[in-house]
């Protein structure tokens, strides 16, 4: 493993199947009646959050704490940043209280790449999200819980996602989850799909390491796994689309469409979700939807990176691994 986690393309093959790994281990403690480890015992981890959160931001928290690190949350509303504290003004002030990684959600793409490499602070940094550029855990426990569903619990460990199709849908254009899915699931061998409507796919999608479609029904009946996006109007500076009802009709997930995938096949959000807009309430409370797997995997997969990245060579459940360094 390398020293930071700022982006899903960084990651190997090798690096992420042993994240996904150590992450089946991590989640074994979740079903122990004390669910505390205390691998990262006297390790202080700051989560520096410059925008809003919630999945996020309490999944690394209870990561932390179930490895036993002592946790300071820091968000930008109410502290110097509103005053017009600069990053390495904040960077510096974390550095001298001496912390040893950083978990760092920030609007500005690149900002969590400045951090690690300014020299500011001498800790591991974590993207938990940066821009429209980055999202590598949320990458990961998408992984994760395609490799559940799709391999086995047992039988995917060691295994990565070679063959299977995924096709991603909606609002690619913002979408630091839709780039860092893309990575590292052709990292892990997947076929992606990119499905949207023109204005919304990224110039120099040509160049990602995935297929583009326009027709969301073509794609349906070979997917393996279906990922809806939020339109993420927050970050819309133009009407991308007519009208809600008109992107609902054809790139909306309902029932009829659902009905088209395989039976295999599941449906993903990483969430926040529109319910009646790219999905419809019938679909998200089915029982092929992950969205709540998706929640408590990500505790696993961000205890595993942050066991990993701090961890030494100390057993991380239940044997020792060699290779973690």
């Amino acid at each position: 493993m390398q020293r930071h986690l700022i982006s899903a393309a960084d990651l190997t093959r090798d690096d992420a199947v042993l994240i996904l790994d150590t992450a089946e281990e991590m989640a074994r403690v979740a079903d122990r009646p004390i669910k505390k480890l205390p691998t990262l015992r006297g390790r202080t981890i700051v989560n520096l959050f410059f925008e809003d959160s919630t999945r996020t931001r309490i999944s690394f928290e209870a990561a932390e704490k179930r490895l036993s690190a002592d946790v300071i949350n820091f968000s930008a509303k109410g502290s110097s940043v509103s005053k017009g504290e600069s990053l390495k003004d904040t960077a510096q002030t974390l550095e001298a209280m001496g912390v040893d990684a950083v978990v760092i959600r920030h609007g500005a793409s690149g900002a969590p790449y400045r951090l690690a490499n300014s020299g500011w602070i001498d800790a591991a940094v974590i993207n938990a999200g940066d821009g429209t550029h980055q999202h590598p855990t949320q990458a990961l426990l998408d992984a994760f819980t395609m490799r559940r569903r799709l391999v086995g619990r047992d039988a995917g460990l060691g295994q990565d996602l070679a063959g299977r199709r995924i096709t991603i849908v909606g609002d690619v254009l913002h979408s630091r989850v839709a780039r860092s899915n893309v990575d590292l699931l052709h990292t892990l061998g997947a076929e992606v799909t990119l499905v949207a409507p023109p204005t919304l796919v990224p110039v120099g999608v040509e160049t990602w390491p995935c297929e583009v479609s326009y027709d969301l029904d073509s794609t349906l009946p070979k997917s393996d796994a279906v990922m809806m996006l939020r339109v993420q109007r927050e970050r819309m500076n133009a009407a991308f689309f007519p009208t809600e009802r008109e992107y609902s009709r054809r790139y909306g997930l309902d029932g009829d469409r659902m009905a088209r995938l395989p039976e295999h096949a599941i449906v993903m959000h990483p969430g926040p979700m529109v319910r009646g807009m790219e999905i419809t309430a019938e679909v998200a409370d089915s029982d092929r939807c992950t969205v709540v797997e998706q929640v408590a995997n990500g505790v696993s997969i961000r205890m595993a990176v942050l066991y990993l990245l701090l961890g030494g060579n100390e057993p991380a459940v239940s044997h020792p691994r060699t290779e973690e360094k």
